[in-house]
């Protein structure tokens, strides 16, 4: 069956089960509703919007949906899905994000508080350590709030890490550039940096990362530095508007997702892939080792349109 003519369906009756469906199956249910083309597109749109993609990203991937449906004569559902893949294939964006064995690497994790940056940082160094690379540890840069430093001493011993600190309210610059001297005096080629979050004080927390990216910059020596944030998939629209604010800041090389679901709201990365523009390199699925994973852009397609 094409587009139209299917049977008939309320718009009630899809509504009822929206919240209960991924995002493909509602798409779906789209055609099986009572109205023409435009109707369907609309209504897309605002299938799009529900799934975190934000009203900007939504009514570009439409437009460009429904003008290349009107070139090519799409009206099968299969054929209209395909290229909404393709689409989407074409915005996602994805980075491998790897150490580099000959320099030392330093990993600067940025996020709001509450987005799950001190766990990330332990499940990307034992991550990291299963691939076979050594000489890993934690830099404790959120010195703003004390159970920042205490939880990530607690994942340090807990996984085997060293972890680098000072006491609560330091200079996290000052803690950033000793990690840096430390690793070179040890021959440690990894530091995971955490670093506070309060964006409730905007302009104090990009004065604040400013500095740690400068102090960075200035001792490295010309090693391997990389800024990821950390985005919880719980937090719609407001994950974009901090991942424009963190890349204003200090520019983002990579994204790490949190608490991702594909049967719920997956399109935030479709969003910041495409607004902003940053690309991602790992999933957290859940709390299990296994649940953190790296960013497969076609796999996350099949899943939120499956």
């Amino acid at each position: 069956m094409g587009l139209f003519g299917k049977k008939k369906e309320t718009a009630e009756a899809v509504d009822n089960t929206r919240k209960s469906k991924g995002l493909g199956r509602r798409i779906l249910d789209l055609f099986s509703r009572d109205g023409g083309r435009e109707d369907f597109f609309e209504s897309l749109e605002d299938l799009l919007i529900e799934a975190d993609m934000g009203s900007s990203v939504a009514v570009k991937l439409v437009d460009h949906l429904r003008e290349t449906s009107r070139e090519k004569g799409l009206k099968q559902e299969e054929d209209i899905i395909a290229e909404l893949k393709s689409v989407l294939k074409e915005k996602v964006k994805s980075v491998e994000l790897r150490p580099d064995p000959d320099r030392l690497n330093l990993f600067l994790i940025l996020g709001v508080n509450g987005v799950g940056k001190t766990t990330t940082i332990s499940k990307l160094g034992c991550y990291y350590r299963n691939q076979g690379f050594d000489g890993i540890i934690f830099s404790a840069g959120d010195t703003f709030r004390a159970a920042a430093v205490e939880q990530l001493h607690i994942h340090g011993e807990r996984n085997g890490f060293r972890v680098v600190s000072q006491g609560h309210g330091a200079d996290p610059g000052a803690v950033i550039f000793d990690s840096i001297a430390s690793a070179k005096s040890r021959g440690d080629k990894l530091i995971l940096a955490d670093t506070a979050g309060r964006m409730h004080n905007r302009q104090d927390l990009v004065k604040e990362l400013q500095k740690i990216d400068r102090v960075i910059k200035n001792n490295l020596d010309g090693g391997n530095y990389k800024k990821i944030l950390i985005i919880d998939a719980t937090t719609g629209q407001n994950g974009r508007q901090q991942a424009e604010v963190f890349h204003e800041a200090v520019g983002i090389d990579a994204v790490i997702m949190t608490k991702y679901d594909s049967t719920a709201r997956g399109g935030l990365i479709t969003a910041i892939s495409m607004d902003p523009g940053l690309p991602f390199a790992y999933l957290g699925k859940g709390e299990k080792p296994s649940d953190f994973v790296p960013f497969d852009p076609d796999q996350y397609i099949e899943e939120i349109l499956s």
